[in-house]
């Protein structure tokens, strides 16, 4: 039997710094990529907007942000990620729209770009450039991912929020700070975290959960998207419960932008 070592503080360093030098080169070549994952209106089934999922180009081989992105995060590099992401959904959001009128892009930022203005003059400034409503665009705030300034992101929330854009509370249930963010910002969707949903169909615990973080989001005025949705029997429960939308393997794995014109917009359209 072999047995591998595992890896040691200095090996661990090693790795973070390769990781943030190719980091460093993709955002200098441009070599990053956005996969799209679908979300549908449950009632409807229809699609009516994508996640963007950053990915990674190293030689050809696609990386997850898995691998990436809490590098980014450490070595300070996740505004300017933050950046890239929102000025690539934006433009590609302005193409899907052509295509699907009503489609909405949903775009991660992390915790240190929802305290900076920088993020909002951004993201604004590119919308008006590619004539995209600031409506059809929902940043996801990551649950897990701590606010280090409250009053510096509630501030830029309510900017973005008077403008149109909307904001989604991601993962939501998975850490401790989920009641805080509530309190403090105004969100217009939460994401049940996919933990909750991923056994919906067998679990009556789950469904408990579940229901009751709905009747939360109702009750704040916000509507409650299910992820990690994979099976036709989790949808039904999905829908059974009230929840608006749905995204999951499911319903359609990440893929590229023409994968997704081809697989779910233009066979929307067609349905209609």
């Amino acid at each position: 039997m072999v047995v591998g070592r595992s890896e040691g503080p200095r090996e661990r360093t090693r790795t973070r710094v390769e990781w943030k030098n190719r980091l460093e080169r993709a955002l200098e070549a441009d070599d990053l990529l956005l996969h799209l994952q679908p979300i549908i209106d449950v009632p409807t089934r229809r699609v009516v907007g994508a996640e963007a999922l950053v990915r990674l180009d190293d030689d050809g081989v696609v990386v997850p942000p898995s691998e990436f992105v809490r590098v980014a995060e450490r070595a300070g590099m996740a505004t300017r990620l933050d950046h890239w992401v929102v000025r690539a959904a934006v433009a590609m959001a302005a193409r899907l729209r052509g295509i699907e009128p009503d489609f909405s892009m949903w775009i991660n930022v992390s915790a240190h770009s929802v305290s900076s203005e920088e993020l909002g003059t951004a993201l604004l400034a590119n919308l008006a450039d590619h004539g995209v409503p600031p409506s059809a665009v929902v940043l996801e705030l990551t649950e897990t991912s701590p606010v280090n300034d409250v009053s510096a992101a509630r501030s830029l929330a309510q900017r973005l929020r008077a403008a149109g854009v909307r904001l989604a509370l991601d993962d939501f249930g998975t850490g401790f700070a989920s009641l805080l963010y509530l309190r403090h910002l105004l969100f217009d969707f939460v994401k049940i975290d996919g933990e909750f949903v991923a056994e919906l169909d067998t679990s009556d615990t789950d469904c408990t959960i579940v229901r009751s973080i709905v009747d939360l989001a109702t009750e704040l005025g916000m509507q409650a998207v299910a992820e990690h949705v994979g099976s036709p029997g989790v949808l039904d429960v999905v829908s059974r419960e009230g929840i608006a939308l749905a995204q999951g393997f499911g319903i359609g794995r990440p893929c590229t932008e023409d994968e997704f014109v081809t697989r779910h917009l233009t066979a929307s359209s067609k349905e209609r």
